[in-house]
């Protein structure tokens, strides 16, 4: 019966496929932004304790305090460790006289505590050499790299050896880094705490965080709420500022209604295409069914081939629609911004809804044969 009307055959599997691709799709796109909200916490992985200013409200929200804050944190009991980190947005001056936005990241001189875990090319390292940064890779070869040499022709890359133009300032690039891609899309650049202060001109204040650990055998979420109450600042523990950046952006923002009713409507376009058509190609083969009536099948048997051919549509509409979607995500990886991130629970739940849909669709087709008379078949 499927085979029979290869048109609606096809049209069933292409409703049911770009149902798929909207709901996993879309989702994979919301959890990508989501967790590209706090990526720069799970990038720099080592500290226990984030410190900042009590006004921060996510992590892209630096506010700058004085140096002498490190040393405060330093002196509470608890502390293992304490390094200062500064983050702020610098521009870039490329060959071309255009300037690039970059987030620029100032690492301790000492332990670059902080540093990228992931080396393409040099060694964290080279940073202690004079005017030395290091380019996250998806900027060196994005925004930051060279105008092609011929017309048509592909971007050069930054490399190491090459020189850019922070604030005025010369810079060597030393080294190329895997970093995860920020929000915005910007490029990030690494170099020790005091080269950024130098780059960042007249700031007068240039501790963005103190990045610390708590002793062996404390509880960083006790030494945390130590700092706060005699230093007066905020401080998080990892898990606790990535909750606090997600959930900034879920209040202040309608990322998550927005990716929400696309899904919906991914839902009831798909819903109402798969079950329009499913319900006509039944009602074209209702004569097949009056037979196998005549014939003896029972409610039962007439059940399970409909469920049969919902299942096998579904099954083949989903797993098109989610070939194609992850094509396209392989396709965004290594871009600048924010990819699409997979999961087997997020192929999981999209199933689901698939399976909702052709259930729902064969419902309605079920309906229609069980009532059927097969005498009716018969007539004229």
């Amino acid at each position: 019966m499927l085979l029979g009307d290869r048109g609606k055959y096809a049209g069933i599997i292409t409703g049911i496929a770009l149902a798929s691709v909207i709901m996993i799709q879309q989702p994979g796109m919301l959890l990508s932004m989501l967790a590209h909200t706090y990526s720069f916490i799970t990038d720099v992985s080592l500290p226990g304790i984030w410190v900042m200013d009590p006004q921060v409200k996510h992590v892209d929200d630096a506010r700058n305090m004085q140096d002498t804050q490190l040393y405060r944190v330093r002196g509470v009991a608890g502390v293992d460790w304490a390094v200062p980190l500064y983050k702020g947005s610098q521009k870039v001056r490329l060959d071309t006289g255009e300037s690039v936005a970059c987030t620029l990241l100032g690492l301790d001189d000492a332990t670059l505590i902080g540093g990228p875990a992931v080396m393409v090319q040099g060694r964290l390292e080279d940073l202690r050499r004079p005017e030395a940064i290091i380019v996250d890779e998806a900027g060196a070869t994005g925004r930051l790299a060279r105008p092609p040499s011929t017309p048509g022709g592909r971007p050069l890359p930054v490399r190491v050896g090459d020189i850019l133009e922070i604030n005025d300032h010369r810079a060597v690039v030393v080294g190329i880094a895997k970093a995860t891609p920020a929000f915005m899309g910007h490029p990030t650049i690494y170099t020790t705490y005091n080269r950024a202060k130098s780059f960042a001109l007249t700031e007068r204040k240039n501790l963005a965080f103190v990045l610390a650990q708590a002793k062996p055998g404390e509880d960083p979420a006790l030494v945390a709420r130590r700092i706060e109450a005699q230093t007066g600042l905020l401080a998080c523990t990892a898990p606790e500022f990535k909750e606090k950046s997600l959930s900034y952006m879920i209040k202040n923002t309608n990322v998550l209604i927005n990716f929400g009713f696309v899904v919906l409507v991914g839902f009831v376009i798909g819903a109402a295409v798969t079950g329009q058509i499913f319900y006509n190609f039944t009602l074209d083969n209702l004569r097949h069914f009056g037979v196998f009536k005549a014939m003896g099948a029972g409610s039962r048997m007439l059940v399970l081939m409909i469920l049969l051919q919902a299942l096998s549509v579904g099954l083949i509409g989903f797993g098109l629609g989610s070939g194609l979607t992850a094509a396209f995500a392989a396709g965004m990886k290594g871009g600048n911004g924010p990819s699409m991130d997979l999961s087997w629970q997020l192929l999981l739940g999209s199933g689901g809804a698939v399976l909702l849909i052709v259930l729902a669709a064969a419902l309605v087709s079920i309906r229609k044969v069980l009532r059927l008379e097969p005498a009716v078949v018969f007539k004229g």
